[in-house]
């Protein structure tokens, strides 16, 4: 006969509890005592232990642990309920654990055994040793309210605390205001016809006004001695049919800041080691709801600290749409320095500032406050972008000098973006301190970082200079500025954190711009954000301050296929920007049919640009436009410059190091030229996408020479 058939013959079952996994492994006869169905092999943990009385389950816990610290059997009765509660059966566990990768495994069996006498299983130790369980419970109380954050979860905690053979089923907590107690929590308390000692004074004839008064504990173990201590109240407590009572002072640093009722429903005798639980529960509660209530009042200063620094946007702009979020860190005191503002300005122009701090603390906030203000004020007095910024950098440079014998930081320095917008026009003008680009998607959804002339932060240098950059906002366009927090939370570094908020803006779903900015904000501090994580994951979280600006299109629904357009100034000192006009072409282009003519494209913007960075003594512009013709697109590029010198075609020898610019737009490009203008010259070339050709176009030469 097989050792299954003989273990079930006597009613017991085999079962092994992987602590590590998670998982309970039963026998056919171990599912039967848990009233599992037969075939219930591998469940999860939760499973067995909805199974369980909750306080045999955590006495089972100090069990186990102690005969892995002892290298003894853990043995111990557990009483078996139903979705409801009733105890169906009592059954005895003797397992051997073994220590394993910093859990246990448990092989072991279960059998029946007789019930406890009626009305002892509530008040008597099921399992093991009453001492080693009352350890084991501290244990698991102490980690539960010390991880509990607010007020709410401490009194949640406290009413699922199953404490060893005398677990209470009334709860309620007093807190002290001044000369009056008023309820704060309860759990199981309630009276069905309302409490008149939820809010009373405290030289009130009640229990727990007696345990703030006097910082003694109360224990009442009978109806009989409540109604001889406490008269008054004691009609009260007859409603609720508790048998046995006990009020404990809750005591911070010496100051009694309250009491805790904990009510049975059987008698207690309430023995020395049961008043020795009941007071260390009550000295751990304490503390959990002084740190809640710390923690609450701080979140409650830096949200009130953060409201009133952070402006409503102003009234509506005509033509134009604006949205915005801001979304302060989640550790600390959740202050930090990021701000967005609007300011109308005496010209009838908008100006829209985004700007971040350095540190997440209370002096950044206030910085920040003091900034926002000066900014405020230099826009008012009608200064040019780079002007306001200019100002705001010499003024936080002065106010930082003044902190630096009380900020062990050293001086702070803030990134800024300015922009000054023409409602009428589109235009933009913007200045740029050391922060994020701006980026804009157009009409059609293809989204472009755009290329923004910068200074250093502010507060670093009080000289610097913060060039202007302008461009033109077209009908159906939005533009995005943000802090570095939207960009690098999550671990993403720039350019990582670029595409991640790219394929949110080029959603082809169209979204109101209140709905694009909670998308951009959800892909940052969604789920995914939580699991797909950048490269640099070690980078520390940030706030995360948006706004976006939206030219309202002139006929309703504007089409996929409208006009991209990006420009940009390559200086003769700035030749890594070269690299940014390819990738601003190429981003033009990113749906292009052919990937061959993207790369001719990004080439003969290369050659062009070095060209005149090589071959003159001035800076060049950059335009490139993506046009829609009776179903044809078509890109043209066009660099120019201020030189009067036109190149020249010529066949360089095969060791030559320059000289082929004007030979590969003859051969990549479906047209190109050079126009002479009254200051300079400008070279061009186009490129018609394939199987869409364009009616009248063709290849025009260019004039004879050396390039």
């Amino acid at each position: 006969m097989r050792t299954e058939d003989v273990l079930a013959a006597i009613a017991t079952g085999l079962w092994r509890w992987d602590n590590g996994a998670g998982t309970v492994t039963l026998d056919a006869e171990a599912a039967r005592l848990l009233e599992l169905p037969p075939d219930a092999r591998t469940v999860p943990e939760s499973v067995i232990r909805a199974r369980f009385h909750p306080v045999d389950w955590n006495e089972i816990n100090g069990v186990v642990s102690l005969a892995i610290a002892e290298g003894t059997l853990a043995e111990g009765r557990l009483r078996v309920v139903d979705d409801e509660g009733r105890v169906l059966r009592t059954v005895r566990s003797r397992s051997k654990p073994v220590l394993r990768d910093g859990s246990y495994l448990l092989n072991g069996t279960l059998q029946e055994v007789a019930e406890p006498t009626e009305g002892t299983a509530a008040r008597t130790p099921i399992t093991g040793d009453w001492r080693r369980s009352r350890e084991a419970f501290l244990l698991d109380a102490g980690r539960a309210l010390a991880e509990a954050r607010s007020t709410a979860e401490v009194l949640r905690v406290a009413a699922s605390l199953s404490m060893p053979g005398f677990s209470p089923d009334g709860l309620a907590v007093f807190g002290a205001a001044g000369d009056r107690l008023t309820i704060i929590g309860q759990h199981g308390h309630q009276s069905a016809g309302g409490d008149p000692f939820s809010d009373m004074r405290l030289d009130t004839d009640h229990p727990a006004a007696e345990v703030v008064r006097t910082g003694r504990a109360v224990y009442l173990p009978s109806p009989e001695e409540y109604n001889r201590r406490y008269p008054t109240s004691w009609p009260l407590a007859q409603r609720l049919g508790r048998q046995s009572w006990a009020y404990l002072p809750l005591i911070v640093a010496g100051r009694t800041m309250g009491a805790w009722l904990a009510a049975f429903r059987h008698p207690v005798a309430f023995t020395p080691d049961e008043r020795s639980v009941l007071t260390t529960v009550a000295r751990m509660l304490a503390q959990a709801l002084t740190r809640a209530g710390v923690a609450e009042s701080e979140r409650e200063l830096s949200l009130g600290l953060q409201r009133s620094m952070m402006p409503v946007l102003g009234p509506a702009i005509p033509g134009m749409e604006v949205a915005a979020r801001y979304v302060p860190t989640g550790g600390g005191l959740q202050v930090g320095g990021d701000w967005y503002d609007m300011i109308p300005l005496p010209s009838g122009r908008i100006a829209l500032v985004i700007g971040d701090v350095q540190g997440h603390d209370v002096r950044a906030a206030g910085l920040m406050g003091q900034l926002r203000i000066a900014l405020r004020a230099y826009a008012s007095e009608g200064h040019r972008p780079d002007a306001v910024l200019s100002r705001a950098s010499r003024f936080l440079h002065g106010i930082t000098d003044t902190y630096d014998s009380s900020d062990h930081a050293g001086p702070r320095f803030a990134t800024c973006l300015y922009l000054e917008v023409d409602p009428a026009s589109g235009g933009v003008e913007m200045a740029r301190a050391g922060h994020p680009e701006p980026a804009v998607r157009m009409a059609d959804g293809t989204v472009l970082v755009l290329p923004t002339e910068g200074g250093l932060p502010l507060g670093i240098d009080p000289d610097s200079d913060y060039p202007t950059t302008r461009i033109d906002l077209e009908p159906g366009e939005t533009m995005m500025i943000c802090t570095d927090g939207l960009l690098e939370t999550g671990g993403h570094d720039l350019d990582t954190g670029w595409a991640r908020l790219r394929a949110v803006l080029e959603n082809p779903a169209r979204h109101s711009l209140e709905e694009l900015a909670d998308s951009l904000v959800q892909a940052v501090h969604g789920p995914s954000s939580h699991y797909t994580t950048g490269p640099l994951a070690d980078r520390r979280e940030d706030d995360v301050a948006l706004v976006l600006l939206s030219r309202v299109a002139v006929e309703e629904g504007v089409p996929r296929e409208a006009p991209r357009r990006t420009a940009m100034t390559i200086a003769q000192a700035e030749p890594e920007k070269i690299a940014v006009a390819r990738e601003q072409v190429r981003g033009l282009l990113h749906d292009w049919a052919d990937e061959e003519q993207v790369d001719s494209a990004v080439l003969m913007v290369s050659e062009m640009a070095t060209n005149v960075l090589v071959h003159t003594d001035g800076s060049a512009l950059l335009v490139a436009e993506v046009t829609c013709g009776e179903g044809a697109r078509t890109l043209r590029v066009e660099v120019a410059d201020s030189s009067d010198d036109l190149p020249h075609k010529r066949r360089p020898g095969e060791l030559a190091s320059s000289g082929r610019g004007l030979v590969l737009m003859e051969m990549l490009a479906d047209a190109w030229g050079v126009d002479p203008r009254g200051e300079g010259k400008s070279i061009w070339f186009e490129l018609h996408e394939p199987g869409k050709p364009v009616a009248g176009t063709g290849t025009q030469g260019a004039a004879d020479g050396t390039e």
